[in-house]
């Protein structure tokens, strides 16, 4: 048996905190008058309001807080309340300040929400989400589907799941990480379990030719008699069957969830080799409508429409709409232009099934090389490396070029250290931008 314990882990795909000073706090309040919460005396609570919310209620914030209406509060229960809105994790910025009636005393927070980022269940398939969910609304009741990326609130959850886990007769230890979403943009909140002993026994398409497809078949050894992974599993239709649908213009095409099918009685535990089934809906082939460009000037909209590689009326196929936005970046970054952005945003007409693309782009400013520091090498190749550098210092900085360097290193060395004996086994190497003086520093190091 496993203990019910829980972590909290936040992984490097996730930039988040909770900017709250507990100082800031205590100083934002106003000095309250004698017949106030003021050292030792106190004062009964008759109202607590609060401004800046979008997702929560007066009376959920009041609950958060573990004030009751109609307690007798001081200063130490108004912190107090203040710094469990913190720790619930839900709010990034709290401050307060109250006001003194004839009757007692009225609470003003000034709250600003966190963000909240999607629940996930990674390991979990003796249930549905559904069932899930309802077990953290239970504990949480102002639950949606959503939790902040740490604090008491997310705790709470993984109790609630543990908890609900417990009464099925599962005694497993619940953890709960930050992870980078499988399924698209941002991140998730990840419950999972160790020491579970199941595994993928196989994996069923309700699209036959995914079932018959030699390259997805052998690709599927990746994830067969691997640990039962709901992660790996969506992992696995994003980056090996979602290009499948997208090269011939499904560009809309509904992967999974992934189900668990089991034939037997219903009320024996899960074997320990799970068959996985998942539905597919591709959808309707969508054609290429045409590509709207707005923000550039630096590069004419008939080049960046060429990186694209399609025409009006092509199958959109959303690989090669991808690789030619990434080819427009590139141009971008060939004139020291690093930090330009691309925003493609589609516009789908369902009836006509076809699809525009209108995007934005920011193109920044550019970079011209400064420095280039190596590490690693004898003298005799660190000379032969930098006479081999074709990029002057001052000039602009092109990627390409600095790219096309990386893969002379790493396949043909004798192109730059020519007979010289050089022995490495792998290059580090980073491009650090100064953004001030719009120059880059190259470091190369040699292992």
């Amino acid at each position: 048996m496993l203990g019910c314990t829980r972590t909290l882990a936040l992984t490097l795909f996730v930039s988040a905190s909770i900017c709250i000073s507990f100082a800031s706090i205590a100083g934002a309040q106003n000095p309250p008058p004698p017949t106030a919460a003021q050292n030792n005396s106190t004062a009964v609570l008759r109202e607590v309001k609060s401004d800046g919310l979008k997702t929560f209620t007066n009376d959920q914030v009041t609950t958060l807080s573990g004030l009751q209406i109609g307690q007798q509060v001081g200063k130490d229960d108004l912190q107090g309340a203040a710094d469990k809105l913190v720790q619930s994790g839900v709010f990034a910025h709290v401050k307060y300040n109250f006001q003194s009636r004839a009757d007692g005393l009225v609470l003003l927070f000034h709250l600003e929400e966190a963000e909240r980022i999607p629940a996930y269940f990674d390991n979990l398939p003796w249930f549905t989400d559904g069932e899930l969910n309802d077990a953290i609304r239970a504990k949480i009741s102002f639950y949606n589907g959503t939790l902040p990326s740490a604090g008491a609130v997310v705790e709470q959850a993984a109790d609630a799941v543990s908890q609900f886990l417990g009464t099925h007769g599962l005694q497993a230890a619940v953890e709960h990480t930050v992870v980078a979403n499988p399924n698209g943009e941002g991140s998730i909140q990840e419950f999972h379990i160790e020491g579970s002993s199941l595994s993928i026994e196989s994996l069923k398409f309700s699209d036959a030719s995914l079932n018959e497809s030699k390259t997805v078949q052998q690709q599927l050894a990746e994830l067969k008699g691997k640990p039962y992974s709901r992660m790996a599993i969506d992992l696995f239709l994003m980056e090996q069957v979602r290009p499948v649908y997208q090269k011939q213009g499904y560009l809309r095409a509904k992967l999974g969830p992934p189900e668990i099918r089991l034939t037997g009685n219903p009320n024996q535990k899960l074997p320990e080799k799970i068959p996985v089934f998942v539905p597919v809906v591709p959808g309707e082939i969508y054609k290429l409508k045409g590509v709207e460009w707005s923000g550039n000037s630096l590069l004419s909209t008939s080049t960046l429409s060429g990186d694209m590689g399609l025409k009006p009326g092509d199958v959109a196929d959303g690989m090669a709409i991808e690789a030619g936005l990434e080819r427009a970046r590139e141009e971008y970054a060939h004139v020291g232009y690093l930090e330009a952005k691309i925003d493609p945003v589609a516009n789908y007409d369902d009836q006509a099934h076809t699809v525009s693309y209108r995007v934005r782009v920011e193109e920044g400013g550019s970079y011209k090389f400064n420095a280039l520091t190596i590490t690693g090498l004898s003298p005799g190749a660190e000379k032969k490396l930098r006479d081999a550098w074709s990029i002057p210092q001052g000039e602009v900085f092109d990627k390409t070029i600095f790219e096309d360097f990386l893969t002379k290193l790493e396949t043909k060395p004798h192109d730059i250290f020519g007979t010289l004996p050089v022995h490495y086994d792998n290059v580090g190497h980073w491009v650090q931008p100064d953004d001030a003086k719009h120059t880059v520093d190259v470091l190369l190091d040699f292992k």
